[in-house]
């Protein structure tokens, strides 16, 4: 245990940079991942969204399919794949970050008009909210 005080700020060292990596060098892109630019990333559309009924999917196991208010974006249906590691009762009631202007998409016979945000984890997955209650539609940026 560190003897500095709780209020005291933790700062962690730089990383020295490879010696072979001139400091310049542009990060090397993501293997197998097309690079995007700014003004595209800025085309999504991140919104917080208050989850108000969620069922399984009718023809998937591993499907969620979560009823939304999502603000002055009115109520829609998403379809998630965290079923077999989020439990209805955790999602119920939750404000969540979805995607907001995806083309909707048929998922295994039910339409979904967004994409829930999660992180998965070692053990599960854990979908990505707000620890503060804001208003549904609100602009996550």
């Amino acid at each position: 245990m560190s003897s500095e005080s709780p209020s005291e700020p933790i700062s962690v060292p730089p990383a020295s940079a490879p010696a072979s990596a001139p400091a310049s060098a542009p990060a090397p892109a993501t293997v197998g991942t097309p690079r995007i630019t700014i003004d595209h990333f800025k085309t999504v559309d991140l919104r917080a969204a208050k989850v108000l009924e969620v069922v399984p999917h009718p023809n998937a196991d591993r499907l969620w399919v979560l009823s939304l208010d999502v603000g002055e974006l009115g109520r829609r249906t998403i379809v998630a794949g965290l079923r077999k590691d989020v439990p209805a009762e955790e999602l119920c009631g939750r404000t969540i970050i979805i995607v907001a202007n995806l083309e909707p998409a048929l998922l295994r016979g039910v339409e979904s008009h967004g994409m829930l945000l999660a992180l998965r984890g070692p053990e599960r997955a854990f979908p990505l909210g707000c620890a503060i209650d804001i208003p549904p539609g609100t602009r996550v940026s």
